[in-house]
């Protein structure tokens, strides 16, 4: 059985054998008083018992009403046979459940209700036969103490093995970061050792430089493959990927956003000013994903606008800005004022993440004029950039 098919069950294995065994036992008994006091057990008498057993299957998913039919279909058999009222195994489990799966108010009401409804016969409550009535209060009581503290049990057991699983996690974290740390500590180390021998001999003992970048290449590719075998331990379990991931996009790629922006009906302007080159493959995603949030933005509150987007190169660094001239008041980009309260916000705190990770800063405010900016400052070393990330999207 799949478990997709198990899941939409209402019982379980062990529920049937449950209610099984307790319709075995209640018939057992039932037959055994009938004989003792000399009243045969009839087909609609042992029908009822049988219901009442069987109808335990779904005393995990619905506990009280299991305990309500069983203690219904008791009162039933209590009253068509003459048989003295007993405190049978069907509303032992089925009490039992109840104390397991509810809170205290519903079961203080459920053993009110279990211990005078199973007393109950031809003779209404035989409150005349004490000895009855203390028993069935005492099995109730047993039976509803014996849940409580099993759902303690269950309780405890579960906290223990969350407290477990966490230690395991934490403990295999620790240990892959000691792993990380003697790849960085020895193999790095190793390589930036090597590379500054073979720079220093390479003027003048080049055999010794040749040694130094052959031990140089070796350490790199062992610290790749242990890099590789710590990601392949971190990626235990996932769901094996049927088609080679997507390219991470970069500010080469914003003309497609803009493109789709125009699709979507809003007239939206792009320009770019100073010497276009490579990015870092961070930065160019930030960049990408500051205008991909700022023109959703503008869609979603800036109404029938125009939004203008705005990327310019400098020496050290990159700004990016997304403006809109909606109406008035903030209702542009992402603004406060048009957004249910409580609503709304994730897009431009997201931005200011990955806007601060790359060391720059954010601005988003209504504009004076109206409308909504959003601009973004990021620094780039020069010469930092990604030739074959950036310049192959463009």
């Amino acid at each position: 059985m799949s478990t997709t098919r198990a899941d939409r069950l209402t019982w379980t294995r062990n529920d049937a054998l449950v209610a099984v065994g307790a319709t075995a036992v209640d018939l057992t008994g039932f037959a055994f008083d009938t004989q003792f006091e000399d009243a045969p057990l009839g087909v609609t008498t042992g029908a009822l018992v049988v219901a009442a057993g069987l109808s335990l299957v779904a005393r995990r998913r619905h506990p009280v009403a299991t305990l309500a039919v069983v203690l219904v279909l008791g009162v039933v058999v209590n009253l068509v046979t003459s048989v003295s009222p007993h405190f049978g195994l069907a509303p032992s489990v089925a009490l039992y459940s109840v104390a397991v799966a509810r809170g205290p108010a519903v079961v203080a009401v459920a053993a009110l209700l279990t211990a005078p409804l199973s007393c109950l016969g031809q003779g209404g409550l035989p409150f005349e036969s004490g000895y009855g009535v203390l028993a069935n209060v005492a099995a109730t009581v047993l039976v509803v103490v014996t849940g409580l503290l099993a759902k303690r049990w269950q309780r405890e057991t579960e906290a223990n093995r969350i407290l477990l699983a966490d230690r395991a996690v934490a403990e295999e974290r620790r240990r892959i970061a000691r792993e990380l740390h003697d790849i960085v500590a020895h193999h790095i180390t190793t390589m930036q050792l090597m590379a500054g021998g073979a720079r220093a001999n390479l003027a003048h003992d080049p055999e010794a430089a040749r040694e130094a970048l052959v031990t140089l290449e070796g350490s790199g590719r062992l610290a790749l493959s242990e890099m590789r075998q710590l990601l392949d331990v971190l990626r235990a379990g996932e769901e094996p990927e049927t088609a080679p991931p997507a390219p991470q996009p970069g500010a080469g790629d914003l003309d497609r956003i803009v493109t789709e922006s125009r699709l979507a009906g809003m007239e939206t302007e792009f320009t770019v000013r100073g010497p276009v080159r490579p990015l870092p493959p961070t930065v160019g995603l930030t960049v990408f994903r500051v205008v991909q949030e700022a023109l959703t933005n503008a869609r979603k509150h800036a109404g029938d606008t125009r939004a203008r987007v705005r990327l310019t190169y400098r020496p050290d660094e990159v700004t990016v800005e997304v403006s809109d001239d909606g109406p008035g008041g903030g209702s542009g980009t992402g603004a406060a004022p048009v957004r249910p309260p409580g609503r709304g916000g994730y897009g431009l705190i997201g931005m200011r993440e990955r806007v601060a990770l790359q060391g720059g800063t954010l601005e988003a405010a209504p504009q004076d004029a109206g409308g909504f900016r959003v601009a973004a400052r990021l620094p780039v070393a020069p010469g930092a950039g990604a030739p074959e990330g950036e310049e192959a999207r463009r």
